[in-house]
């Protein structure tokens, strides 16, 4: 989620796979976190970068390693399971991350709950928008090449409606 801005969600979800390749086939947020700052940039930077902006994005997944490995010990699903919290309180943590805002927090906690089980009480209500099943809004939505064609016009059509306001 957090290269998810500016490219294409599958170019985003790309990223961290290129990092675990070039890590040795593993992706370790302490591994990261440690790792020197201008070789951490070179490894994603390197072709194909892991993002458009490959190196404002390594220091984006650096920052974002430290912080999981300063408040949550490096357990990133410590992010929703530590203290068994409520969906509130997920989107609460998932916003206090840096580089998430209110709606990409949304978004990723609709992702937990819609795609990888992870529903505290609560949760469709926190993510708002994101949270009803059947909807085609997000990342969260997308589980064929068919969602992924309706998440984009689901996307187009609000630019266009939010342009028509502006």
């Amino acid at each position: 989620m957090c290269c998810d801005q500016q490219i294409p969600m599958e170019v985003a979800f790309n990223g961290p796979y290129k990092l675990y390749t070039r890590l040795g086939n593993k992706l370790d947020v302490h591994e990261i976190a440690d790792f020197e700052p201008e070789a951490f940039a070179t490894l994603a930077t390197t072709p194909p970068a892991i993002h458009r902006y490959g190196g404002s994005m390594a220091k984006r997944v650096q920052g974002l390693c430290q912080y999981i490995v300063s408040e949550y010990g490096g357990d990133t699903e410590a992010i929703w399971t530590r203290d068994k919290p409520s969906g509130a309180e997920v989107l609460r943590r998932l916003k206090a991350l840096p580089g998430f805002g209110e709606q990409k927090a949304k978004i990723f906690l609709a992702l937990l709950g819609k795609q990888l089980g992870v529903t505290p009480y609560g949760w469709r209500k926190a993510a708002e928008g994101y949270g009803p099943a059947n909807t085609r809004k997000s990342v969260a939505d997308v589980v064929s090449a068919d969602t992924l064609a309706e998440v984009r016009a689901y996307k187009k059509a609000a630019k266009a409606a939010a342009k028509g306001n502006g």
